[in-house]
């Protein structure tokens, strides 16, 4: 099984530690992990943004930097979201302007071995219980595209309850976004902090010592309204709980 990691631009840039998270954790699964120097942004904020012509290049560059693996896994239920929901739409706009349907054929084989972390350890490894310990009280927060368009359901939940150590709170209102969304934060940035206000008062409520989620661009609006409001609630990223052990805890 060839296994390659899509970090995506917002891990390599600002929380690299998520991505040697995953690669631990999948290392002590048994499971070798590539990593393709090739690979750069999935086109996201450019696609919803509106620049949807401009987001075709990475369409193609993606494809050609993950050919020939059999599972793409990503720590980014976002970027996930944009490669196996937008992806296709590229492809079938490119179709009907009459632009033949090389880019159909290169979302279509990308899109099927497209997986967010969580999906790959639930679904191909078969495993909730990762050999995690993790000694704190958390809660997680389920994402726009995880909860809604890659649907991960009761995954993330699966897997944090079976880490050692871990107590798992429940959140309120935890289908409700934090108000980031990408660029609907640099575009309605008052919506935007109101909605995050919301959710962090929410995630304190819990009493929980540190806040989970499967993306680490939700967790950094998250994280930095937590830190505003004063509140003690860490931000970590699923994998890099998932990756801790009693002689490393991330």
């Amino acid at each position: 099984m060839r296994v390659a990691l899509f970090v995506t631009c917002v891990n390599d840039t600002l929380y690299p530690r998520t991505g040697q998270a995953v690669v631990t954790l999948l290392r002590r699964l048994g499971v070798a992990v590539d990593f393709p120097a090739a690979q750069t942004c999935c086109g996201q904020p450019q696609y919803n943004t509106g620049y949807r012509h401009e987001t075709e290049p990475l369409l193609r560059r993606f494809a050609d930097a993950f050919r020939g693996y059999d599972h793409i896994v990503t720590p980014s239920g976002s970027c996930a979201a944009m490669v196996r929901d937008n992806y296709p739409r590229l492809g079938a706009g490119a179709v009907a302007e009459g632009r033949g349907g090389a880019l159909a054929e290169a979302a279509a084989e990308v899109v099927p071995r497209t997986l967010e972390l969580t999906e790959f350890l639930v679904d191909v490894l078969k495993v909730t219980d990762v050999g995690a310990y993790y000694p704190h009280t958390v809660t997680y927060h389920p994402t726009c595209h995880g909860l809604r368009m890659l649907r991960l359901g009761e995954r993330p939940h699966a897997l944090l309850r079976q880490v050692r150590g871990l107590e798992l709170v429940e959140l309120a209102g935890a289908d409700e976004c934090c108000g980031f969304g990408g660029t609907f934060a640099v575009k309605n940035p008052a919506v935007s902090a109101a909605m995050g206000a919301d959710k962090a008062r929410a995630i304190t409520a819990t009493g929980a010592e540190a806040v989970c989620t499967v993306d680490n661009s939700c967790q950094l609006h998250i994280g930095g309204t937590l830190a505003r409001q004063g509140s003690p609630v860490r931000p970590v990223h699923l994998a890099e709980i998932l990756a801790s052990t009693e002689g490393d805890v991330w």
